[in-house]
């Protein structure tokens, strides 16, 4: 889309501006502390079951929702159609016996002697603002650190929580809460550690150990224990959780044992009775996706077996999580980087390399990946043809048994996350030098050869392979001009979206690129991508119809509304939801209200989830239903009052329902918890300036500017206000010779411009005007601009 040209906008054209914001435009931190789940390959039904004791079975079946079976760990409860855990070992001792010495069997245990690892002999810990000390009373664990009213208290250790390289340590706060300390143990290095960047967050703040980010009940519950339930109580805010197991067990992953101990009772009185069915869940891939991958859970509970799309929505390749070639940047997990590969796409799953028990790799070293890669292909992937001579000095140029030659580390690159756990790349990518020096993306010679340039690197590349490397195909060119806004990578991307041989995660993120730098002209491609047989491209079309214009919407994405998968209907519903004129569904009205309910459960599933909460206020806003929208963005502020967004979305609410006075309120409370920042202040000048309170007003969106000095829009509107008040020469002095000489924002050099012709200082608008032309090739109305500027310049007018 062509940059705005040098008319700039008005006071009131911003002042008309909606704010709501959603789940995705906010961090997407509250998925980083989720970990690891991994599933089982095979049924697990040993034929032998007749065998097994009748006795253990007794009793284990219908245990109800609440009874407690532990009074170890207090929040196991044996819920409906499970049993307790040592059932299943009771008949599958060998495979038990495995699993218990794997890590998910240890991802959280009762804090003990034997479970934790942690010097807690009185041992002080103080780095970067953060204090605290260790130390154990009665045979118990505790941390003496600061509470979330900034005062020292005494916090008793409950549980474990992961086990290597680090393990974290859960304290009870209350109301059923349990949080997690942001000081963890290095188990290699035997020291503790701080998990956070910068500077100490406040007390009471999200990401202060007490606040909502490191809370187990709402970001960690899913994937370290059997079957967790939230339990969360909206009205007064608490948690009742509970759990079958304490840490990852056989029916995490194998579903509810209930029928299947019937199914064996059967079998062991009259094998010719028993249904054919076991009564296990099937395991595959999906089961392991649900936690290996970063996406956010649409349902209440997690059903083993069911479609990983039907439960959860993925995360797609967005700038702020990937690398343009599509390595892992945040902290993403397997599935993402996965899908991108040629080995997904050929039909290889986590079964062909991971031993499920036993959590490990199936081979060592180069073993793992000459099951395939050999000089014969094996008759599944003969189609694909894994086949060559690879685990060999003339392909590797590294001497057999060194770091250089394992597959692994060229073709897998590690990043550190959690600043001591690194973990290895699943896009299988080749080494790419030449990417690295122009977008900065990780290449394994460079991550091994420290010291060296990428220079160096592709040198030898060029030496060893010749050239041709350098033109395999990549996505990084695309991705990385579209994260730069450059629309001409529009052209790239489309070629992806309608590429069946590219990966379903790469053409679903494709489309969404695509809208975000031009939604007009990407309208058509939407509805292409909204047909594509990959519910992985649906999705990414569902989401990227958000920046579409709110006509277009309907009928792009709008049959999507009863697509088969959960995913993509709440996605369709989120963007639809929020749009007016639903008059026009028509006889897509029915699976519009089935989407919506999808997208209810998808908001309760999420009921102590701020984020969420606020996003679903603004649909519930959109659809008329104001006192339940009222209700959602007030909860999401309960949930976490330092939340900006939160705040805004009520504050807008108020504006768009037309009680300016009250918005207005919104932002002052927002900013008494939180004075510093910028986007609160920005809103509450704008809230001012309805209020007709320009001096305020001007002094909150420069405060904004102040806080935010690199946001062009707040440095924009600020000048606006200024001029709007007589105060133009105020105004102009916010566009410095800096800001000249750098700017990339059409709009901010459009009101420089306006307000230097304004004042007749035509010098200082010509560098803004020569700016803007750089920006705007070809533009004859500003060539035009310019000469007559550089005239004026010229002689002295």
């Amino acid at each position: 889309m062509k940059p705005p040209r040098v008319s700039g906008r008005s006071l009131a054209e911003i002042l008309g501006r909606a704010f709501w914001l959603s789940a995705r435009d906010l961090p997407g931190w509250w998925m980083r502390a989720v970990r690891s789940c991994v599933c089982n390959s095979r049924a697990a039904v040993l034929w032998t079951v007749v065998f097994c004791s009748l006795a253990a079975l007794t009793g284990s079946v219908a245990a109800s929702e609440n009874s407690k079976t532990s009074m170890a760990d207090p929040l196991i409860a044996v819920h409906d159609g499970f049993v307790d855990e040592k059932t299943c070992s009771s008949c599958h001792a060998d495979e038990a016996a495995v699993f218990a010495k794997s890590h998910h069997a240890k991802a959280m245990t009762v804090a003990d002697d034997k479970s934790v690892l942690g010097n807690f002999n009185n041992i002080q810990f103080d780095r970067d603002g953060v204090a605290a000390s260790f130390f154990r009373r009665d045979d118990r664990f505790f941390v003496r650190t600061e509470g979330s009213d900034g005062k020292q208290a005494d916090y008793e250790v409950k549980y474990t929580f992961a086990y290597e390289p680090l393990q974290q340590y859960l304290v009870d706060l209350g109301g059923g809460r349990l949080q997690a300390l942001d000081i963890a143990w290095d188990t290699q290095k035997r020291e503790w550690f701080w998990l956070g960047e910068g500077s100490a967050a406040k007390p009471g703040s999200t990401f202060h150990w007490t606040g909502p980010f490191y809370r187990w009940n709402r970001t960690c519950i899913d994937c370290h224990s059997t079957d967790p339930r939230t339990n969360f109580k909206p009205q007064s805010n608490e948690y009742n959780s509970s759990y079958v197991a304490t840490s990852i067990g056989c029916q995490s992953c194998h579903g509810g044992g209930a029928k299947h101990v019937d199914w064996a009772r059967t079998k062991a009185a009259n094998a010719s009775t028993a249904a054919a069915d076991p009564g296990l869940a099937k395991v595959d891939s999906n089961t392991c996706f649900a936690c290996h991958a970063r996406r956010t859970r649409l349902v209440d509970r997690y059903q083993p077996g069911g479609h990983f799309l039907d439960q959860f929505s993925p995360a797609l390749l967005r700038s702020d999580l990937y690398f343009p070639d599509g390595q892992i940047l945040d902290e993403v997990f397997e599935y993402g980087s996965f899908q991108q590969s040629k080995m997904a796409m050929a039909g290889v799953t986590c079964f062909d390399c991971h031993r499920p028990h036993e959590g490990t790799v199936k081979a060592e070293g180069n073993g793992l990946c000459t099951q395939c890669h050999a000089e014969t292909a094996p008759e599944r992937f003969a189609g694909n043809d894994p086949s060559g001579a690879f685990d060999t000095q003339a392909h590797t140029h590294h001497p057999q048994g060194s770091p250089g030659a394992l597959c692994a580390n060229c073709h897998m690159p590690e990043r550190t996350y959690m600043k001591v756990d690194p973990r290895r790349d699943h896009s299988f990518v080749t080494p790419r030098p030449d990417l690295s020096a122009l977008y900065g993306t990780p290449n394994a010679c460079i991550s091994c050869h420290t010291g060296q340039t990428n220079a160096w690197a592709s040198e030898h590349l060029d030496r060893w392979y010749g050239k041709a490397w350098r033109e395999r195909p990549t996505i990084a060119h695309a991705f990385a001009r579209a994260a730069q806004n450059d629309v001409a990578a529009i052209e790239n991307l489309r070629r992806f979206v309608t590429d069946r041989e590219q990966p379903g995660i790469v053409r679903g993120s494709a489309i969404g690129e695509m809208t975000r730098l031009d939604g007009a002209a990407t309208a058509a491609d939407v509805r292409v991508a909204a047909g594509d047989p990959d519910p992985i491209v649906r999705l990414g079309a569902a989401e990227a119809a958000a920046n579409l214009s709110a006509d277009r919407r309907l009928d792009a994405i709008g049959f999507l509304l009863a697509d088969e998968t959960r995913a993509v209907r709440v996605a369709a519903a989120r963007v639809l939801g929020a749009t007016p004129s639903l008059d026009l569904l028509g006889a897509r009205r029915g699976a519009f209200d089935a989407a919506l309910d999808d997208l209810g459960a998808y908001a309760e599933a999420n009921a102590d989830v701020a984020e969420t909460q606020s996003t679903y206020g603004s649909i519930l806003f959109g659809q008329g239903r104001t006192d339940e929208a009222e209700k959602a963005l007030r909860q999401a502020i309960i949930l976490d009052p330092t939340l900006s967004g939160a705040h805004i979305n009520l504050a807008e609410f108020y504006r768009a329902s037309g009680d300016n006075e009250k918005s207005e309120q919104a932002y002052a409370a927002a900013i008494a918890a939180n004075p510093d920042r910028a986007d609160l202040r920005y809103g509450h000048g704008l809230s001012l300036v309805r209020l007709k309170a320009l001096p305020d007003a001007i002094e909150e969106l420069t405060a904004a500017m102040r806080l935010d000095p690199g946001n062009s829009h707040y440095r924009t509107t600020a000048a606006i206000a200024l001029d709007s008040m007589g105060r133009t020469d105020d105004a102009f002095a916010l566009f410095g010779p800096t800001i000249a000489g750098g700017a990339t924002e059409a709009n901010l050099l459009g009101t420089a411009i306006q307000l230097g012709l304004k004042l007749g200082r035509y010098a200082e608008t010509l560098k803004f005007a020569e700016a803007l032309a750089r920006l705007q090739p070809n533009d004859p109305q500003l060539e035009e601009l310019v000469g007559q500027l550089q005239d004026a310049v010229q002689h002295g007018r």
